[in-house]
């Protein structure tokens, strides 16, 4: 079966969002432009990764990019609060994800690489040779990055509170505590 490159270039909106209850939530990411909606599954933990990396990159391109840090200074960050476009319907979950800037166009470029068997194995980043595994591509301006990153982190940290005594998601109904040698907390 041949590759679907889903590619929004623009895009107008891009978030992650989760469905379901914290603990047993499942997260997205969503691209929109116009009618057309993709939808991907993915991780918390790689939620959290990418919109670190993504701080990380625009943290750096203020440092050498003068108009931009004067972009983002000025320009107040825009809250997207809306939930996930409806019906979610998810093309695949992400395995391999790439960040890049895309300098003379001034934009962030995000692939995100369909999970395979071998993608749990290895960190390796994929190339537009490959033509196995379908890629939701998106291009963010930076004002769309940050709104992203906002998003992001909220979203990972709005879960269910950690524990005092390890660090672990507390469940409702309480946890075993492996600092408390396997007693309820």
């Amino acid at each position: 079966m041949a590759r679907v490159i889903h590619e929004f270039d623009p895009v107008e909106r891009f978030v992650a969002g989760t469905v379901g209850e914290p603990g047993e939530r499942s997260f997205f990411l969503q691209a929109r432009t116009g009618l057309r909606v993709v939808s991907v599954l993915l991780e918390k933990a790689q939620v959290l990764a990418m919109a670190e990396r993504l701080n990380l990159l625009m943290k750096e391109l203020t440092k050498i990019e003068p108009r931009i840090a004067s972009a983002l200074i000025s320009t107040p960050i825009n809250l997207d609060d809306q939930p996930l476009e409806a019906p979610i319907m998810e093309e695949f979950r992400v395995g391999v994800i790439g960040l890049a800037w895309v300098s003379d166009r001034e934009l962030v470029q995000i692939d995100l690489q369909a999970m395979t068997d071998e993608s749990q194995e290895t960190d390796e980043v994929f190339s537009d040779d490959d033509d196995t595994l379908d890629v939701l591509r998106v291009f963010l301006s930076v004002s769309q990055t940050r709104t992203f990153v906002s998003r992001a982190l909220a979203l990972v940290a709005s879960g269910r509170p950690p524990c005092p005594f390890c660090g672990l998601a507390l469940d409702p109904r309480g946890h075993v505590c492996p600092r408390a040698n396997g007693y309820r907390r």
